[in-house]
């Protein structure tokens, strides 16, 4: 832990303050210092907040969706609203862990959990698009590094729809390090609570094969997208999986009650046999890049046209 919790705030308020002239609402994105994190607005409205610590990691909250509304799951950060259920408090919107890690879990917080703390940022921009980029440890219960890593953040729009590209790679700084096989991870978010499925409101799950709802889960697949209503728009979250990212195309741990996430470790739970293994092992100094884009969408899958999407995702040099 940091002497001074306070001290990347204080470190990069400088270089904060000096791009702020340089961002005007004509700009699509800005970037601005808040208590705990990072405000990004879009066209001048909140669009997210970077929060270096919400329970035991980083976390966005909220996210916003094309028609205004908030489309993450708001509990824990404030109290269950309408359709949301007071349950898996470390569902935290929008996020990035592990349930394994060494032994240690990230992934839930109850007795002995790890934590991964924000070691400061390393760049804040805005303008056409925008990048947020951080370095972390994931530390133990007793405060002993396991391992740490640097996210970049990048934020583009495409009409009424933006994307967040978010790129992390995992060093094994300390020693070996193992990410074992376990269905509870890694990266993802937990949807507003009028789009899941299970409130037969019209929340539908479906990747790139044509997999829906209960169907989905524990598949491979290159993109899943999870539309639902919220305040009685269409919107959409699609998750998509570069082609350079560790394990491409990656498992989904994807649920009808909202949570989505993208794990290429829990393979004895996707394919249900204990001859599988997902673990994977970095020896020290060895390290491994996940690389998803968030896409969020007016109207549903076949209106955003998902498949062109990933097309162009794919493109994209990594």
């Amino acid at each position: 832990m940091l002497a001074n919790p306070m001290k990347p705030f204080l470190a990069i308020a400088a270089f904060v303050a000096l791009c702020l002239p340089s961002f005007a609402h004509a700009d699509t994105f800005e970037i601005k210092e808040i208590e705990g994190g990072l405000e990004v607005l879009k066209d001048g409205k909140l669009l997210t907040r970077y929060l270096t610590k919400s329970g035991a990691k980083p976390v966005l909250w909220p996210l916003i969706g094309p028609h205004g509304n908030e489309i993450t799951r708001a509990y824990p950060m404030r109290e269950a609203g309408e359709h949301e259920r007071d349950d898996h408090i470390h569902h935290r919107s929008f996020w990035f862990t592990h349930g394994n890690v060494n032994g240690v879990d990230f992934w839930a917080e109850t007795e002995g959990h790890g934590n991964i703390i924000h070691k400061g940022f390393k760049k804040a921009k805005g303008g056409d698009t925008a990048v947020i980029e951080t370095k972390n440890d994931w530390v133990d219960a007793k405060g002993n590094k396991v391992c740490e890593d640097t996210r970049r953040l990048t934020f583009g729009k495409n009409g009424d729809s933006y994307w967040i590209d978010f790129d992390t790679t995992v060093t094994a700084s300390e020693g070996e390090v193992v990410f074992g096989d376990t269905k509870e991870g890694s990266f993802g978010v937990r949807v507003a609570g009028s789009m899941k499925v299970t409130s037969q409101m019209g929340g539908t799950i479906v990747n790139e094969q044509g997999d829906k709802d209960l169907q989905a889960w524990g598949k491979a697949s290159p993109w899943v997208d999870y539309v639902g209503p919220v305040k009685g728009k269409t919107v959409g979250i699609a998750i998509l999986n570069h082609p350079t990212s560790f394990r491409y195309p990656t498992y989904w741990h994807v649920r009808t009650y909202g949570l989505f996430t993208a794990n290429p470790f829990g393979l004895h739970h996707f394919k249900n046999s204990n001859d599988v293994d997902g673990s994977h092992k970095m020896a020290k100094g060895e390290s491994m890049t996940l690389r998803y884009r968030v896409y969020v969408h007016p109207g549903n899958t076949e209106a955003a046209d998902i498949a062109a999407q990933f097309k162009a995702y794919k493109a994209v040099k990594k």
